[in-house]
């Protein structure tokens, strides 16, 4: 957060921008704890077997924060008027309140994830789950680590094309913000119903579970995307002016790049159905590849001959690549061999003789004898 000005002049952020940049960013820094909270939380929800709940309190966070968007940023009515940072402030205030109401939601219906007071004794450390913990959830960090890394790195490149060309890649990343956001959820559920069918020995779901999340992702996606496509001004017009060159060139950029979530949301579900048997480490290489072998290198040596046309078409590009390997691994790897416990060691049956013990006599019988 302190730091926040520093590490945008590193990003070569342009001089005119960079004021609302710090504001914006700086905001953002406040909101992470608040999103990491809420997705800590769905995740156990849906772990626990319940999607619905997790999928309503994001529905809610998603509407608030597209009703704040405009309210903040153009200053509608009492609202004030933040600039960018109000896009910001929205993202802050959507996920605070859907948090508050999903901790309430927990509390009133004494859900079992709910802690109380009475509860603080079950907080124990269990060595063993702690240890599968960090074994499979550090490849899943650096997932996410690779991801704004290369983020990071797309943005720099796309500052140093000036302010217009920076302001129509941030309006354009507003909106792939909820292009993404279909992908994201089904291929958490998938992952926590391939799960579920796995603990049972259900492989026929499995495959079921990852060729329905495929499909509804491509239904869902793409009915974000077409009026992205369709009606582009209007769209773009929510964070750009209206008349500027920065909207232009986010309409060139969205024909582009927006389409390319549909591979995108095919590699997170079929990610999450590898990763539910335990298998992390393919999708992180995956990944890896996707984005540092092909997005970062693909923008970086064609930008001399395309200009940032190169930085648009990296984002199909990478992510039909990346979908291809997901498919390929999905379809030949041994991810279904894969464990995220250790199973508990069995007990052995004592051996039994090879010849019978003699039965006991019956006394009442040697009497009458």
């Amino acid at each position: 957060w302190f730091l926040s000005h520093r590490l945008l002049l590193a990003m070569g952020t342009p001089a005119e921008s960079l004021p609302m940049a710090d504001a914006y960013l700086k905001v953002i820094f406040l909101a992470m704890p608040l999103l990491y909270a809420f997705a800590f939380i769905t995740a156990a929800l849906r772990g626990a077997g319940d999607a619905r709940t997790p999928f309503r309190f994001l529905l809610l966070a998603v509407l608030m924060d597209i009703a704040f968007n405009p309210l903040l940023i153009f200053g509608v009515g009492p609202f004030p008027e933040l600039g960018i940072a109000g896009a910001a402030w929205a993202t802050f205030f959507s996920q605070g309140l859907a948090l508050a109401g999903l901790m309430l939601y927990l509390r009133n219906k004494r859900h079992m994830l709910w802690l109380g007071r009475k509860d603080i004794g079950l907080l124990k450390i269990d060595t063993v789950i702690l240890k599968a913990l960090v074994v499979k959830g550090v490849p899943m960090g650096l997932q996410m680590i690779l991801i704004s890394l290369a983020m990071i790195m797309m943005i720099s490149m796309v500052n140093g094309y000036g302010v217009e060309t920076a302001s129509a890649y941030g309006a354009a990343m507003q909106l792939w913000t909820y292009v993404q956001m279909p992908a994201m959820a089904i291929g958490a559920a998938c992952s926590t119903m391939a799960a579920q069918n796995v603990g049972a020995g259900l492989w026929p779901r499995v495959e079921a579970t990852a060729r329905t999340g495929v499909l509804f992702n491509f239904l869902l996606t793409g009915a974000l995307i077409a009026p992205i496509i369709l009606f582009d001004r209007s769209t773009l017009a929510l964070f750009l002016p209206a008349a500027s060159e920065a909207l232009e060139i986010g309409r060139h950029l969205n024909h582009i790049a927006v389409w390319s979530f549909l591979f995108f949301g095919v590699n997170f579900v079929l990610s999450g159905v590898v990763r539910s048997t335990g298998a992390v480490l393919p999708p992180l290489l995956i990944l890896a590849i996707g984005m540092w072998g092909i997005r970062v290198p693909f923008a970086l040596w064609l930008q001399p001959r395309f200009g940032a046309d190169a930085i648009w078409w990296s984002f199909p590009v990478s992510a039909l690549c990346s979908m291809l390997m997901i498919m390929a691994y999905y379809r030949w790897g041994n991810w279904r061999k894969a464990t995220i416990l250790d199973k508990p060691a069995q007990a052995t049956p004592a051996e039994v003789p090879a010849t019978p013990p003699s039965p006991v006599a019956d006394p009442d019988v040697e009497l009458e004898r």
